[in-house]
């Protein structure tokens, strides 16, 4: 089978300034970054305020297995086939983190004939937004221990900072930490640790700011923690907003890149849907929808963290309303729902398929709850039976909706033009009404609880001791209006990640409570869930490296 990076190496890329010219932009309005990726200028984005916006369409799908769902394939092989049914089409996607890629998930730039280019880059370096972001997060922790080493003005409790480091890179062992030690000269010695670059609140205000002027207002209003009679402190009582600001400069503006098949392609940002809000960013959507007829986005892990967040939390802050959705699922996955073991996924089984076509189901139910037509995109595989793909199907129909089979990453665009018919047809029909789950005046815990119960079939969420107190603190202090961002493993509705189908009844244990002040939504840690998650015992690390000839191999 010939492998991703190679389709990707045979690509008959075109220079980055005539896919800038299929969207209307001049060679000003990018800064090339070589000659297949650029960053479309902050004055090119200023002109393009006020435009109509073309029809935003969202990639969402079932809880992912380790049999693969293909989210992002799809997004992209939607979006070269609207571009062939005679669409101005433009792909949004996230950025990939370092950390899953030397790790277990693998990369975000689609597979097989249905990926953006170029394709090592984009999952290596790229253009160094995520080194941008985990500067600007560790100068405000290092502003924060000098502050505090040269006198403390502001009189921070050591005991109650909140601002953790950040590095993109799976790494357990940094969780939890003490520093300081050794010396006065040293610093003050305390208990920290460090997430992993996407879960830290400057990528979620990368992700949600509209221009440099509010990237850095909500930079300023950053909690980094408290005074010792329990004031808040921000960054900018520290001063560093500015500081963060420059060093974000360049990363704020979106990446243009584009498809194997020459589509336009914004990639931006890379917040987590687990542990963070999961969408690329609002600079990025808003830029392809003034340029564009369609604009083709996902939303990260299945639709229960994914779309909700994408739908709670951009759509609210931004201002955007999808006109479709796309919910993506395998025969493979569906029948690892229905109980069938990863070794035995070639075996046909129509049971196993009807069985886990429940949480299929629950995905559906939950989005037509916001008011959003949904088709189901199968992305197809070569074992896949005639005899499964109708009991989807005849699923798919009892539930009021169309179940496409979409052959995009062997075919390209070519194998989901039935997809992207119907894609337009129902952000043609008129049918989206778009509303938010919650409205911003209920408290934040009945925002939580209406997530669990509504979103996962809770039965009712559990706070551990101290999260009420603490919600009710931040809403006398005035952040009650803010959504809420549920952390917790994207494996199962339920934070049993065992637990796969469409479970009900279940208690959701919030363990903990952030405030992202700057980022604008308040984060419910719930379960076991890790901000920093570790390598598997054989981490794809261990299979990378250059061939004789200086290429990369084993990268996907």
């Amino acid at each position: 089978m010939t492998s991703d990076i190679h389709i990707a190496r045979q690509a008959s890329k075109l220079p980055i300034a005539d896919i800038a010219g299929r969207l209307g932009l001049r060679l000003t309005d990018i800064l090339p970054y070589g000659h297949d990726k650029a960053k479309i200028t902050h004055d090119a984005l200023v002109g393009l305020r006020g435009r109509d916006p073309g029809k935003l369409v969202l990639v969402t799908a079932i809880n992912p297995t380790p049999a693969g769902e293909g989210k992002t394939t799809t997004t992209v092989g939607l979006g070269d086939a609207l571009n062939r049914i005679g669409k101005r089409a433009t792909i949004c996607i996230r950025e990939a983190s370092l950390g899953p890629n030397f790790g277990m998930k693998g990369g975000a730039a689609g597979g097989g004939y249905a990926q953006i280019v170029p394709m090592e880059d984009m999952n290596l370096h790229f253009t160094g937004d995520f080194h941008a972001i985990t500067s600007a997060h560790n100068l405000l922790a290092a502003m924060i221990d000098n502050h505090i080493y040269w006198g403390n003005d502001l009189d921070i409790d050591t005991r109650r900072v909140t601002w953790r480091r950040v590095m993109d890179m799976n790494d357990r062992a940094l969780r939890d930490m003490a520093l300081g030690l050794g010396g006065v000269s040293n610093g003050f010695p305390r208990q920290t640790g460090f997430d992993i670059t996407v879960a830290s609140e400057v990528m979620a205000i990368l992700c949600l700011a509209r221009d440099l002027a509010d990237l850095q207002l909500r930079l300023g209003r950053i909690v980094i923690g408290y005074t010792r009679d329990h004031r808040p402190v921000t960054a900018r009582d520290l001063k560093a907003d500015g500081a963060m600001t420059v060093l974000l400069r360049d990363a704020l503006q979106p990446n243009l890149v584009q498809t194997l098949e020459n589509n336009p392609a914004l990639v931006h940002g890379g917040p987590f849907a687990n542990i963070a809000h999961g969408c690329n960013s609002v600079i990025a959507t808003r830029a392809a929808l003034a340029m564009s007829e369609y604009v083709v986005t996902e939303a990260g892990f299945g639709a229960d963290l994914g779309a909700e967040k994408f739908l709670d939390i951009k759509c609210r802050l931004a201002g955007l309303a999808p006109a479709a959705v796309v919910l993506v699922a395998t025969i493979r996955a569906l029948k690892m729902n229905g109980g069938v073991a990863r070794p035995d996924l070639a075996a046909a089984n129509v049971r196993a398929v009807t069985a886990g076509c429940a949480n299929l189901g629950r995905h559906i139910e939950n989005l037509h709850g916001f008011g959003l037509p949904v088709v189901v995109a199968l992305n197809h595989f070569d074992g896949d039976s005639a005899d499964e793909v109708a009991a989807l199907k005849n699923y798919c129909t009892r539930h009021g909706v169309k179940a496409i089979v979409a052959r995009h990453w062997a075919e390209g665009g070519a194998g989901a033009e039935e997809l992207a018919q119907e894609v337009v047809a129902l952000a043609e029909s008129g049918q989206a009404d778009f509303h938010t789950l919650y409205p911003d005046q209920m408290s934040l815990w009945q925002k939580i609880e209406t997530i669990c119960t509504r979103i996962y079939r809770a039965a009712h969420a559990e706070a551990a001791a101290g999260v009420r107190d603490q919600l009710e603190a931040w809403e006398e202090a005035g952040h009650g209006g803010m959504p809420v961002c549920i952390a917790k493993t994207q494996y199962s509705f339920s934070t049993d990640p065992a637990l796969r189908g469409a479970p009900d009844g279940h208690v959701i244990p919030v363990r903990e409570v952030r405030l992202s002040a700057g980022a604008g939504f308040v984060v419910a840690v719930c379960g076991e869930i890790m901000t920093m998650p570790g390598l598997p015992p054989h981490p794809a690390a261990e299979s990378i490296g250059l061939d004789a000839d200086g290429q990369i191999e084993g990268l996907f």
